[in-house]
């Protein structure tokens, strides 16, 4: 009979299904995930609340329990959660940083400081939640006003399926911009998770 999960890893609905990929794919049977909606990032004063309530839900359950958030936008706030908590996060300032790596983000940045990532979320609900979320399909001109300082999309991929490339060409053609593939794979979050 194999023992329960020891380890909770909290993390965003956006990264949750390459997170699940990964504990299955590397057998980590002492993990178990949880996640807040992908949808928190529109509100991300609600983020820090929402990790600690998680958190205290879970805390008598798992002898480790492990945060999968960046910074988020939250200005510092989820890192003040976790100190409080006693709970150790990933860090980094978003799932952008971590999927590629610090050191490769920062020379993603300096190369081109005009681009707008997708992830393989993104590139699945593109259409849907930036192109019509902002509006794009009622008022194209301001597809200008969106993107008009982005030179190209950088599509960090998780996975290697011809079809989210696609879907992420189409995003770069949608909005006017260059298309660049980096392939990423799980990046820091497998690094993290290797180490716990």
């Amino acid at each position: 009979m194999t023992a329960p999960p020891s380890t909770l890893v909290i993390c965003c609905g956006a990264v949750a299904r390459e997170i699940l990929g990964l504990v299955r794919e590397r057998a980590w049977e002492h993990i178990e995930v949880t996640c807040l909606p992908a949808n928190f990032h529109n509100t991300p004063e609600n983020l820090p609340e929402g990790i600690r309530a998680k958190i205290r839900a879970n805390r008598k359950s798992y002898t480790n329990i492990l945060v999968l958030y960046s910074d988020c936008g939250s200005g510092g706030r989820i890192q003040a959660v976790l100190d409080e908590e006693g709970v150790q996060g990933i860090g980094g300032a978003h799932c952008y940083e971590v999927f590629s790596g610090s050191e490769n983000f920062r020379r993603m940045m300096a190369e081109e400081p005009g681009s707008f990532f997708l992830t393989d979320f993104l590139a699945r609900h593109f259409e849907k939640l930036v192109f019509r979320g902002l509006g794009l399909d009622r008022f194209p001109q301001l597809r200008k006003k969106y993107f008009g300082k982005y030179k190209k999309v950088v599509y960090l991929a998780q996975s290697e399926d011809p079809e989210l490339r696609k879907l992420a060409e189409s995003a770069a053609v949608s909005v006017g911009l260059a298309f660049e593939m980096r392939q990423t794979g799980y990046g820091d979050f497998e690094r993290f998770l290797a180490t716990h």
